[in-house]
């Protein structure tokens, strides 16, 4: 199972910065809701992070 550590070096590695991490997110979460909260519980993040986080998406322009 991969780990946010992980996942996040590998977007990192993949020339992701900050900015390009948070306007992924976004994306996935107006695209594809319930996958976004899948794979976010699949990198083991504590529900309340979680609901911060596509709640967050959600509301970016």
């Amino acid at each position: 199972m991969i780990t946010r550590k992980r996942w996040t070096e590998i977007m990192r590695v993949s020339g992701m910065d900050e900015e390009a991490m948070k306007n992924w997110h976004r994306h996935f979460e107006l695209m594809e809701p319930d996958a976004h909260q899948e794979f976010l519980e699949l990198l083991q993040i504590p529900e309340e992070e979680i609901e911060q986080i596509r709640q967050w998406a959600k509301h970016q322009p």
